[in-house]
């Protein structure tokens, strides 16, 4: 017998549909005791934690359950104090890839009884934002709020779609971006009086995929200590175009337009746009700092 569980459902997501909860269920209680707990807004899950007494939490859903449960446990300050069981049953579930965690849920289920903590960084934004795989400002932010839009109707599938229609309507951003306390901007791109560049997108990452699997920054370690952070310039019409091509072939870095690089911190200032933390967007922000916060939780894995 494992130690008791604490599961979560997100009873507002799609992916919260009986038979994956279900068939995860039937595995978890075979192997420990298990309780249920559905939850729809940020008040439930601090109730949800605030009443774990000493279960191990369990999140049944995908990258967007994982950020607010992990939000959560922050909050109270158990973050750090139990791993996390996660059964990936979310749109993208882009961590549950990066991390090896099967799509299944009953395998998932397995996992989450018999796996190993592996120990990840967060990363925190100096208003208190938290995420857990990869924050994105501007077309990446507008590309997540339309695929937001479809996936009901279309799965997985709303990713790509958002991206191309955001991709279409979107002309960019002047920003300046400095990570570890250093100007970053393409060697294409137009700096002006003030220090900001034309800027189509600004990608801060823990993990190396977003949308479902798009590897924004392929060499990504969620667990290395470091932020791995794109810059793309490509803003005119026909960049946009190849720069999108470029990236869903995972050649975007060998672009003059666009920048690979990584560090501990990044801060974002100019025009207000809009970000995409963990599929959450938040509209307009004008000045963001973010930080690597090393091994500052863990969770289970094959």
């Amino acid at each position: 017998m494992t130690a008791p569980l604490l599961v979560v459902v997100n009873g507002a997501a799609g992916s919260a549909e009986d038979g994956p909860v279900e068939a995860a269920l039937a595995v978890l209680r075979a192997g420990t005791d298990v309780e249920v707990a559905a939850t729809s807004s940020s008040d439930d899950l601090d109730d949800v934690v605030r009443g774990l007494d000493g279960r191990r939490p369990v999140v049944v859903g995908g990258d967007g359950s994982l950020h607010a449960v992990a939000a959560a446990l922050d909050r109270a300050g158990l973050l750090g104090a139990q791993p996390v069981g996660l059964i990936a049953c979310g749109t993208g579930n882009d961590l549950a890839r990066t991390l090896g965690l099967p799509l299944d849920p009953a395998e998932g289920a397995r996992v989450v009884l018999d796996g190993t903590p592996r120990p990840l960084d967060v990363l925190r934004e100096a208003g208190g934002l938290l995420v857990v795989n990869a924050v994105h400002a501007g077309v990446g932010a507008s590309a997540g709020r339309r695929a937001e839009a479809l996936k009901d109707l279309m799965g997985a599938v709303a990713y790509p779609v958002g991206a191309a229609l955001a991709g279409t309507a979107e002309r960019g951003w002047e920003l300046r971006v400095q990570v570890d306390g250093r100007p970053v901007a393409p060697a294409s791109g137009e700096w002006s009086a003030d220090g900001g560049t034309p800027l189509l997108m600004v990608g801060v990452c823990n993990g190396p995929t977003v949308g479902g699997g798009t590897a924004l920054v392929p060499e990504a370690d969620p667990g290395d200590g470091q932020l791995d952070v794109l810059v793309s310039a490509a803003t005119g019409p026909g960049e946009r175009v190849a720069f999108a091509a470029a990236l869903r072939a995972g050649r975007h870095g060998e672009r003059d337009d666009v920048v690979l690089t990584r560090g501990r911190e990044v801060s974002i200032s100019g025009e207000p746009v809009d970000i995409d933390a963990d599929g959450e967007v938040h509209e307009d922000r004008q000045e963001q700092t973010w930080r690597i916060d090393p091994a500052a939780w863990s969770i289970v894995v094959p």
